[in-house]
């Protein structure tokens, strides 16, 4: 009974057993022994390539986008009247919708600012700038980890007299020549025009030069004196998400519970020029990827060319002994996944050592004001990995079927006495 088992569970997967012996055929010529190993390296390098640069275009685009959404959380919601200008339209802070907000699982935080042009002036140089007021409630998370000097600063809403420390970025400090503890005047054109002064109690450094020469953050109730609001008025309120690919679901639910002359913008309707200039980079990533793509597959195809001529005897046996021609095939793309998945699985490996060591050690680094960032950023992500390895399998065998025909216009005569 067991050895009919056996004969059973050989015959349904001849195929596969065949595919085994000749891939542990220790007799094979050197040439095809080294197409094979072309083939092989030809899928791992195409996969190490394909890995690194998903992960390194992702990782540019998540590291700027995280600074900019710093600077301007995920959504604003401010007064329909502020046009996009700095002189803001105030809005009251004490809203309804705070409730609705909170409740939201998709929403992180919610903060109120406020902003105002002005200019810094030291006793050689002038330098504008926009002040961003800051409540107790402010998220300090990425200017803290951004702080090159000094330390971010407390407000104490029992203290009747504003916090008078800032904290600017290190463009600023440069250009000015600042440093922490240092007084500096800055000026507000109004009528009449006002002047405050100022300590720097922190630096901090992004690498967004346009972005790091605009703003530096100070106690939102200089703003609210400078414009004679009251203590509950405040340019706008900003909601940080948890997940960004729930943006515009996450804004279309804020929208319907503002009231009418209120509007809420993402930070990609912000800044739009930089969001459309991050999307033109998914482009080059395609490009990559069908150039490697496309080699993989023509050196697999190349591979199991060679493999059928060379066993061209061994299909003009298998045929004259019945077995059809889809078997046949069978067992040339059973060998061509052989080498397929091993090829996957070194450029698996590769690849994702290389991006956890610039991970972990930035061995890789770039000049910061022209990448806005200091080290190549890497973003490994298991769904990436996944169709990117899903891809590559489907491309390749797809491509594969179309050779293997070949072997239904071999003769079974013919290929006995082919040498």
């Amino acid at each position: 009974m067991i050895f009919l088992q056996n004969i059973k569970i050989f015959l349904l997967n001849l195929e596969y057993y065949i595919t085994k012996k000749i891939v542990k055929d220790k007799n094979k010529s050197s040439f095809s022994k080294n197409a094979v190993a072309v083939a092989v390296l030809s899928v791992a390098l195409g996969l190490c390539v394909m890995i690194i640069a998903v992960a390194t275009v992702t990782g540019f685009q998540k590291e700027i986008a995280n600074k900019v959404i710093g600077f301007g959380a995920h959504i604003q919601i401010s007064n329909y009247d502020n046009n996009l200008s700095l002189e803001t339209v105030p809005i009251n802070k004490n809203q309804n919708f705070y409730s609705a907000l909170e409740n939201n699982p998709d929403i992180e935080h919610i903060q109120s600012f406020a902003l105002k042009p002005g200019i810094i002036k030291t006793d050689e140089q002038i330098e504008g700038t926009v002040v961003k007021g800051i409540d107790c409630d402010f998220e300090w998370k990425f200017f803290e980890d951004r702080l090159i000097a000094g330390q971010k600063f407390t407000i104490n809403k029992t203290d009747t007299v504003p916090n008078k420390n800032i904290v600017i970025s290190a463009t600023t400090a440069k250009l000015l020549k600042l440093k922490v503890g240092d007084k500096v005047q800055v000026w507000f054109i109004q009528n009449p025009p006002r002047v405050r002064l100022f300590e720097v109690g922190g630096i901090y450094e992004t690498g967004l030069e346009e972005f790091d020469k605009m703003f530096i953050l100070a106690d939102i109730r200089h703003i609210q004196k400078l414009n004679n609001w009251s203590g509950d008025q405040i340019s706008g309120i900003e909601i940080f998400i948890k997940d960004f690919n729930k943006l515009d679901a996450v804004n279309d639910f804020v929208s319907n519970e503002i009231s009418y002359d209120l509007d809420a913008k993402t930070i990609k309707e912000l800044y739009p020029s930089i969001f459309d200039w991050l999307g033109l980079l998914d482009m080059n990533a395609i490009v990559i990827l069908v150039i490697m793509l496309l080699v993989a597959s023509i050196n697999m195809i190349t591979t199991l060319l060679i493999i059928i001529l060379e066993r061209t005897n061994m299909i003009g046996i298998l045929k004259a002994i019945g077995a059809k021609n889809i078997s046949i095939r069978k067992i040339f793309l059973y060998y061509a996944s052989f080498i397929l998945v091993k090829g996957l699985f070194w450029g698996n490996l590769i690849s994702i050592t290389l991006c956890l060591i610039q991970l972990k050690f930035s061995i890789i680094s770039l000049p910061q004001e022209s990448y806005f960032v200091s080290t190549v950023p890497v973003n490994l992500n298991i769904i990436h990995l996944l169709l990117l390895n899903l891809g590559t399998i489907i491309c390749c065998i797809a491509m594969l079927i179309v050779p293997s025909f070949i072997i239904t216009r071999i003769s079974p005569v013919s290929a006995i006495k082919y040498d």
